[in-house]
């Protein structure tokens, strides 16, 4: 048994008395830390809505000059609860078995930079194949993030291979269906 030696009362009054405004401090803390993640998760499903609305543009864009053939977009419409915190997210757009398909999930963390040097919130992979490059064993694929910098928020695309990276949006997704048409 180790014997303790008697603190003087008032110096475990001034312990005792730190250790109570510690412990209220967390309350305020607490709340600082819920109310962010309710704001991550805001932007988050503001963003899903966002990258859904990039790829609706480009299949109305799209459908509204074919006269022989139709893009499908699925799903057609985000639903209220369409984007899924806690599972992967899928979009797909297919042209006659031409198929980008955009897959999407939240960060472990809140906002996270490990495998992108801007910061993001959501972090995803978009594939492009068609018959052909299934036959070769060959899907081309990029990740995607949704960045949270101080001055703006948007979705981007990185290619590991070639360290290109850009934003996710109209120009990109054309670019890709080119390579796949």
């Amino acid at each position: 048994m180790v014997a303790r030696l008697p603190q003087p009362n008032g110096s475990r009054e001034a312990r005792l008395k730190r250790l109570a405004q510690n412990i209220d401090s967390l309350l305020e803390k607490d709340e600082i830390l819920l109310r962010r993640a309710r704001e991550v998760d805001a932007l988050r499903r503001a963003a899903a809505a966002d990258l859904h609305a990039i790829c609706g543009e480009f299949v109305g864009s799209l459908n509204r000059m074919l006269s022989h053939s139709a893009v499908e977009l699925d799903p057609p419409h985000p639903a209220g609860d369409y984007f899924r915190d806690d599972a992967r997210n899928l979009i797909q757009i297919n042209v006659r078995g031409r198929i980008l398909q955009i897959q999407f999930v939240a960060t472990g963390e809140l906002v996270s930079t490990e495998d992108f040097r801007v910061p993001y919130t959501l972090e995803g992979t978009i594939r492009a194949f068609n018959q052909e490059l299934l036959d070769k064993d060959l899907i081309e694929e990029q990740l995607i993030f949704f960045t949270v910098e101080k001055d703006r928020q948007m979705w981007r695309y990185f290619d590991p291979r070639t360290y290109r990276s850009g934003p996710f949006d109209l120009e990109y997704l054309i670019g890709l269906m080119e390579q796949l048409i």
